[in-house]
């Protein structure tokens, strides 16, 4: 008789859930959209009032409404939330204040304590762990960055150091547990609120990233990931902690492994969508907030490589590092319309990322031979081609388009006995679709990454000389 699991993916921009058997199988789904962040003070990006638990509230309740199956045989929840981010509690778990985007500039610097009221710090997985459980207990694998954790045990550092360096004292912080342990069961409360069975256990994935690596499949050094979301990252499988110069080291969704990530577009996806609210506002919030992209998808399809002149550099949120920078869209000569900036986002993203990756397998020793993509920008009719042509390598998307919910749904299957161990259960739920070559136009793609290239620097340069001015 088939079994069930439900995975929760909240990103950045939405919240999809899905109901998955133990073949990888989709029975249902739905997504609901985060509200805009807030921005209280400069600096400062937060998810306004319990926007993340209500949209995951929406979501579950939608998925679970359109489940045909037997709630009955459902295993197991696995939760998968956004990395970087940052919510201060009070001693009952609740929201001190608004959950701390990973935009907002604290979450990078050490806690300095501003509110009487906060007795835990957690990330965005811990807290919706409480809200489903009630308990205070988080995945290892969602903690990177400004936390004490120990990268080589997966657990809170035993030097004080560490916790001096963050601000934190180990009272404040959660209990640990690693991708496919239990982290607790379905409260009844949660259950009313959210429409899953009570009593169903709940269990650990990692950071959003990472989840959505495995639920593609990546596996060797040789496949190198490029994830299409709000935050565009590429990843490759790591030997170890550590990182360097063009790269960092990350957990993993499986417990001991890393992946290696390169630098990213920390507003990529998100600028596509921000184009898309300049033209229709309307349908943000529900199943039907990415038509327009696909009207646009097929308008652009029809321009030739460097969208007659239109360039774009994707800086809409500056690095840390260099708050300067800024985005900026080149070019225009009068006939090109929105498709031209469309096209041209698309293809900044990938010239960025061909050579951010680049720099990671330099540094890395590696030779790539294929391209996964996965994330909001892999239902692109044209972008896995423009990849495939910027890169020249084959390029194949993830079977279902939410990867990282379905890497919950494995961890989730791993940790309620669906499949005896990880390797099982990625073999019997994960597919990857048929490789997109490099096309006829990949030399011409190779002479306009170098023209992107000198674009980004020229937009950089003239940003940071327009600071100095004001």
């Amino acid at each position: 008789m088939t079994s069930y699991v439900v995975a929760i993916d909240n990103g950045s921009q939405s919240t999809k859930v899905l109901i998955v058997d133990e073949h990888g199988v989709v029975h249902a789904s739905a997504r609901a959209g985060l509200l805009p962040y807030e921005h209280p003070a400069p600096g400062r990006a937060v998810h306004p009032d319990d926007d993340v638990w209500r949209s995951i509230v929406a979501a579950c309740r939608t998925a679970m409404e359109r489940f045909t199956g037997d709630p009955g045989r459902i295993v197991g929840v696995g939760l998968c939330t956004i990395r970087f981010c940052r919510a201060l509690l009070t001693g009952r778990g609740e929201l001190a204040e608004p959950m701390l985007s990973w935009m907002d500039e604290r979450v990078s610097r050490p806690y300095a304590a501003e509110d009487d009221a906060v007795e835990w710090v957690t990330t965005s997985s811990g807290y919706i762990t409480h809200r489903l459980t009630g308990r205070f207990v988080d995945t290892a694998a969602n903690y990177q960055g400004m936390w004490p954790i120990d990268q080589a045990t997966w657990r809170w550092s035993d030097d004080p150091a560490a916790f001096t360096a963050t601000g934190m004292s180990r009272p404040l912080l959660f209990d640990l547990v690693d991708p496919g342990d239990p982290l607790g069961t379905v409260t009844a409360s949660a259950a009313a609120d959210t429409g899953l069975p009570p009593g169903v256990p709940v269990f650990a994935t990692a950071n959003d990233k990472a989840v959505e690596a495995l639920g593609a499949g990546l596996a060797r050094e040789d496949q190198l990931l490029l994830s299409l979301g709000t935050y565009i990252s590429s990843m490759t499988v790591a030997a170890a902690a550590g990182g360097g110069e063009r790269h960092w080291v990350n957990f993993g969704s499986r417990p001991g492994q890393y992946l290696a990530e390169s630098a990213g577009i920390r507003r990529g996806m998100w600028t596509v969508s921000w184009f898309r609210s300049l033209l229709k506002e309307a349908a943000v919030r529900d199943d039907g907030m990415y038509d327009l992209e696909a009207e646009l998808d097929r308008e652009a399809a029809l321009l030739p490589p460097g969208s007659d002149g239109v360039r774009a550099v994707l800086d809409w949120l500056a690095p840390t590092d260099e708050p300067t920078r800024r985005g900026a869209l080149l070019g225009f000569s009068g006939p090109q319309g929105r498709a031209h900036i469309y096209r041209a986002l698309l293809e900044g993203i990938a010239f960025e990322m061909a050579d951010n990756a680049a720099a990671m397998a330099d540094e890395l020793g590696a030779r790539f031979g294929e391209v996964i993509v996965t994330g909001g920008g892999a239902r692109s009719r044209i972008l896995p081609q423009i990849v495939a042509d910027v890169t020249g390598l084959p390029v194949r998307r993830a079977a279902v388009d939410d990867a990282a919910g379905l890497g919950a749904a494995v961890c989730a299957a791993v940790g309620s006995g669906l499949h005896p161990g990880w390797d099982d259960a990625l073999a019997a739920m994960v597919r990857l679709g048929e490789p997109v070559g490099p096309s006829p136009q990949a030399p011409e793609y190779t002479r306009l990454r170098a023209t992107h290239r000198r674009a980004r620097e020229g937009v950089r340069a003239l940003s940071a000389a327009l600071a100095d001015e004001d």
